[in-house]
């Protein structure tokens, strides 16, 4: 499995873990991750610490999902990014949209 979810203790934060490629591939698999988010849920983290590369698609999952969710109303953080990825979302300016750590 390329991708997993878990909430954080207090179920306050929402953690979609991507391992490997996130692209084409995990389009409806990243959807119905986040599609039965708990309403007492603050905020999203993606977490790239595993991930190995991502492409435009993924760009445009992580915009749906921002969008899906309310467009600011849930903070979304992406985070553990290696240098490429991190510079990949900072020249599309991710870095505007979302938090990324």
């Amino acid at each position: 499995m390329t991708l997993s979810t878990e909430y954080s203790n207090d179920g306050k934060q929402f953690i979609i873990h991507v391992k490997g490629k996130f692209d084409f591939g995990l389009v409806q698999q990243f959807r119905q991750s986040y599609g039965d988010l708990n309403a007492s849920t603050d905020s999203v983290v993606v977490d790239f610490r595993e991930t190995e590369y991502i492409d435009s698609c993924a760009l445009g999952m992580l915009l749906n999902m921002r969008k899906s969710l309310g467009a600011g109303d849930k903070p979304i953080h992406l985070v553990n990014c290696r240098p490429e990825i991190r510079n990949i979302l900072e020249i599309a300016r991710f870095d505007k949209l979302f938090h990324i750590d």
